[in-house]
């Protein structure tokens, strides 16, 4: 019986198969080969068991330019609709969005339109780009990009999770320009071929930051757009604050530097054109507590006498967006 991550992966070959990605295929579908062959997380099958279930539906309308909506209530009954939110409550949490989808809000934990709104205003069009987003998460971003008029948007995140929340979207949205593949940075050859790589809130997970910062820069074509956002503290172009044990309750935070010390690393590194395009501190409205995703978020990590403080007492986050070109 074909899995169906198969015709998943298959899709991406053939989309790729006649673009500036196309000597990927040298070595992308051993990899994805691999990976299928690999331990997956307990409820994985199950999870594919229930995306096979979501109905098909004619959405009468889909946005991706100012949110992701797909259809409304009045394009299908009521059970329908039941059934739909009934299986997307099995892939809870759901963390990154929100989702509109035939009347179903699926508000998510983080209003990631609103750091959308917050990047896309200072970033080179994306119409007719080749986009990479590394640590997609469930994708939101990705189809804002798409939004965009990218002509091909590829999102790589090895969590099992998020592949299944992409997939329970796009089994709404047939679009063939947009692909999840579940792998890490780490993993991928380097390309030297996507017109913008995006990271958004990976870099301080990483315990080798300038590492990662040069696995962003192999994916990018020379004059390709960096879009880099994560977490910072105030400070001098020496400035890094390595935290201890917990971050915010996080336990794989590692380094958060000034946006002076991010400055010096990407030039170092072989960037230019760097600039910092915004700087604000994470709000308990843009990040919360909601009935998809059953557990504590931002307000239960700060100090409840200084919510300017973790409850660890190091700043409260802070996250910036700095956009270079590769060299």
């Amino acid at each position: 019986m074909t899995k169906p991550e198969s015709a998943w992966f298959n899709d991406c070959y053939k989309s790729i198969l006649d673009t500036p990605l196309a000597h990927w295929l040298q070595t992308l579908p051993a990899q994805m080969n691999e990976w299928q062959k690999s331990q997956k997380h307990g409820e994985f099958d199950k999870w594919c068991r229930l995306l096979a279930k979501i109905p098909t539906t004619t959405p009468s309308s889909t946005t991706l330019v100012d949110e992701v909506r797909i259809g409304s209530a009045d394009d299908i009954d009521q059970y329908t609709q039941k059934k739909i939110l009934g299986l997307l409550q099995q892939f809870m949490p759901w963390r990154k969005g929100p989702f509109h989808m035939h009347g179903i809000h699926v508000n998510t934990e983080w209003r990631s339109d609103w750091k959308w709104d917050r990047v896309a205003p200072h970033i080179s069009p994306l119409k007719d780009r080749t986009v990479l987003d590394v640590g997609c998460g469930s994708g939101y971003h990705m189809w804002r990009m798409l939004g965009c008029d990218a002509s091909r948007v590829v999102g790589i995140d090895p969590t099992q999770l998020f592949l299944i929340q992409f997939q329970a979207i796009k089994h709404f949205i047939a679009d063939n320009r947009i692909h999840f593949l579940p792998l890490g940075i780490e993993e991928m050859q380097p390309l030297n071929a996507f017109d913008t790589v995006f990271s958004m809130g990976v870099l301080y997970h990483r315990k080798d930051p300038i590492q990662f910062l040069t696995q962003l820069k192999h994916q990018l074509r020379k004059g390709g757009e960096l879009v880099l956002e994560t977490l910072v503290v105030d400070g001098d172009a020496q400035t890094v604050l390595m935290a201890g044990e917990r971050y915010a309750q996080m336990r794989n935070v590692w380094f958060l530097p000034s946006t002076d010390a991010l400055t010096v690393w990407l030039a170092r590194l072989g960037f230019e054109n760097i600039r910092v395009v915004d700087k604000n501190f994470t709000t308990l409205d843009e990040q919360r507590a909601t009935e998809w995703i059953e557990g504590q978020s931002l307000k239960d990590f700060l100090d409840p006498e200084d919510i300017t403080r973790t409850i660890e007492g190091y700043p409260a986050p802070q996250r910036a967006v700095i956009v270079a070109n590769r060299k």
